[in-house]
């Protein structure tokens, strides 16, 4: 098969890499790609917005199947774009990729189909959403409801800091049209898990559930970010509860999409928060984690080009997927100044990992023959072990192989679960 990826990040890198272990696999293509993606197939430097480029090049290199990474090519419609001329394409189409696009009518949806989240209330204007968080006594979360690159979530501990939010969203537009409707809703106390099913529109099996790191220091302390690592297998969630979630959760969001007019084919990732009352959706992503991915497709044993086919032809049913023993750790090397404003240009030098790490490519270009830096989060180093324990020792012992001016990275990824 000829295969196109779209997408620049590490979860595409994770994706061609895995792709790339295919017999099944004639020529792979990535779009725009990365320094790390030219190792599994050939970058094309094009514009994924423009549809009918991306079209063209499908037609012109017989492409067999087409691979959506990011969010933003899915909420802009490209998977109706590439059905419309008949090319086989994996992800949501744009009224399925809703569920992410828009917090409010995912939090709509939710609610109206009985899937538990937490309480919440939706608003555009400033001064009623100001009204409304002088008079609630409990602690809330702040949403921008549109996409804002997992950095329009924000947990405000006083009054006064609520209020900038909703300034900084609602008056000063600081995440342009993303922040124009805002979700307030009320703050869940409890670990958080992350969980991506594969969905043919009609069925979803649940894959190893991980758990990411938001936030840029140690102890989970500093500001969001888009995930600085995360490990797999997450045991708080266990077999009861990844079943509960698979029955009160995942299954049930399937069906309703589809029953809604909005039938969701690719991947379908639940944000879950355990509290004390069960457990809870805290947010839909309409595709793959990133990083979570660059933990669990290391742990597939099944060819992900036979689970995909089976997604797109609605026979998931038939295929058996296997996962392998053991677990991985994920650590994200990011820029100085990430989040806020990333330096990029640094020269990169590397040392030879050892069997079982992976350093997966985000924010890296090539310049001449050298790679430098491109972006905040620069690279997920990746371990795989007998156990978690193993490969946080492993990720840790080899992450000073790859290394920039500037790098920063968390030192304690994984070791809550010790």
């Amino acid at each position: 098969m000829n295969v196109l990826i779209i997408g620049s990040g590490g979860r595409e890198h994770a994706i061609a890499w895995k792709v790339a272990q295919s017999p099944r696999l004639r020529k792979l293509y990535i779009a725009p790609g990365n320094a790390g993606t030219s190792l599994c197939g050939e970058n094309v430097l094009m514009d994924i917005s423009k549809h009918d480029e991306v079209v063209s090049f499908c037609k012109e290199k017989q492409i067999d199947l087409v691979i959506v990474g990011p969010e933003i090519p899915l909420a802009e419609g490209l998977v109706d774009s590439l059905s419309d001329a008949n090319i086989r394409s994996f992800g949501p189409n744009q009224a399925a990729a809703e569920i992410e696009a828009s917090k409010v009518f995912a939090k709509d949806f939710m609610a109206r189909n009985q899937i538990p989240t937490a309480r919440y209330i939706t608003f555009s204007n400033y001064q009623e959403a100001v009204d409304y968080v002088k008079q609630i006594d409990y602690p809330i979360v702040i949403k921008a409801s549109g996409l804002a690159a997992g950095k329009g979530v924000i947990l405000p501990e006083t009054l006064e800091e609520s209020i900038s939010t909703l300034e900084a969203m609602l008056v000063k537009h600081e995440f342009d049209s993303a922040g124009a409707e805002v979700v307030i809703e009320e703050k869940l106390i409890g670990q958080e898990v992350s969980l991506m099913a594969f969905s043919d529109g009609e069925y979803c099996v649940a894959m190893i559930p991980a758990q990411d790191h938001k936030q840029l220091l140690d102890g989970d302390n500093g500001p969001n970010t888009g995930g600085m690592g995360t490990y797999a297998p997450a045991p708080i969630l266990t077999n009861g509860l990844l079943s509960e979630a698979v029955e009160k959760v995942l299954q049930p969001t399937i069906d309703a999409m589809r029953n809604e007019g909005r039938k969701f084919i690719g991947v379908l990732y639940a944000g879950l928060m355990l509290t004390k009352d069960g457990l809870r959706v805290l947010e839909f992503n309409c595709r793959f984690g990133d990083p979570e991915t660059q933990v669990v497709l290391p742990l597939l044993e099944t060819d992900l080009l036979d689970i995909v086919e089976a997604c797109i032809d609605g026979k998931l049913k038939d295929v058996h997927i296997k996962w392998k023993e053991g677990a991985a750790v994920c650590v994200v090397l990011a820029s100085k100044g990430y989040p806020e404003k990333a330096e990029s240009g640094k020269v990169v030098t590397f040392a030879e990992l050892p069997e079982n790490v992976i350093c997966f490519h985000a924010g890296t270009k090539m310049d001449g023959n050298k790679i430098i830096t491109a972006g905040g989060r620069v690279f997920g180093v990746t371990a795989m072990a007998s156990n978690i324990e193993n490969a946080i020792e492993k990720v840790y012992s080899n992450i000073d192989k790859v290394s920039f001016e500037g790098v920063q990275y968390r030192k304690d990824i994984g070791r809550r679960t010790l």
